[in-house]
């Protein structure tokens, strides 16, 4: 299975990816978690694109397009893949076709998770993330506690809030996802290859709504 798993920034794609790893034993490519580790590791792209994400825009085609290029390379991603926040627009979506259809392994389908931006810019400024162990908390569904420390180290260290999780950046970033990614929707539906489906419910109810789109898919490979 080749899957896409397309939405606004907090709609719940990573949540999901990861369950879909469980039942297709298949990776998951994040391009934000490609591109926080390439900053994190200092490289020339890394910084650039450190800078982008900070200001909530958009990181350049040619920095995301050779990453991806790479992780779509190596060995686990032979039998397929679920990528996450990729593509994000029209150039983006066209260089993906183009390096699939290379290699003979095109998209199976194209997931669009709906969610109410109101309750996305509630879900992302409420994440805590610890420095020491990269764990995720939300202060709305999982509060850590006063002040806010990581329950999973020994040594606890106070918990972050990420610049690109800060509400003004939250909202930058949906408005960039509204003009620039959104119009994908259109771009994939034409070839028939979206699915949609209303992410604004319990993490196992989307779960169940997501595998009812993907098992028909399944069972034709």
């Amino acid at each position: 299975m080749r899957i896409v798993l397309m939405g606004a920034p907090g709609s719940g794609k990573g949540t999901q990816a990861q369950r879909l790893i469980e039942r297709f034993g298949i990776p998951q490519i994040s391009t934000g978690d490609l591109l926080r580790e390439a900053a994190a590791r200092g490289t020339p792209y890394g910084l650039r694109a450190r800078a982008a994400m900070d200001s909530g825009a958009l990181v350049a085609d040619e920095i995301v397009l050779g990453i991806i290029r790479e992780r779509l390379g190596q060995a686990d991603a032979a039998r397929g893949f679920i990528l996450d926040g990729f593509p994000r627009n029209l150039p983006q979506a066209e260089a993906l076709a183009s390096m699939l259809d290379t290699i003979g392994k095109p998209l199976d389908v194209v997931v669009l998770f709906e969610v109410d931006y109101a309750e996305i810019v509630r879900r992302i400024s409420g994440r805590r993330t610890c420095p020491r162990c990269g764990r995720v908390f939300n202060v709305h569904t999982h509060p850590p506690g006063t002040p806010p420390h990581c329950d999973q180290c020994d040594d606890r260290p106070k918990l972050v809030q990420r610049r690109d999780d800060e509400e003004v950046t939250v909202k930058r970033r949906l408005q960039v996802y509204e003009e620039q990614t959104r119009p994908l929707a259109e771009h994939y539906a034409a070839q028939g290859l979206l699915r949609v489906i209303q992410a604004d419910a319990p993490v196992d109810v989307v779960t169940a709504r997501l595998i009812e789109v993907l098992e028909p898919l399944e069972r034709a490979q």
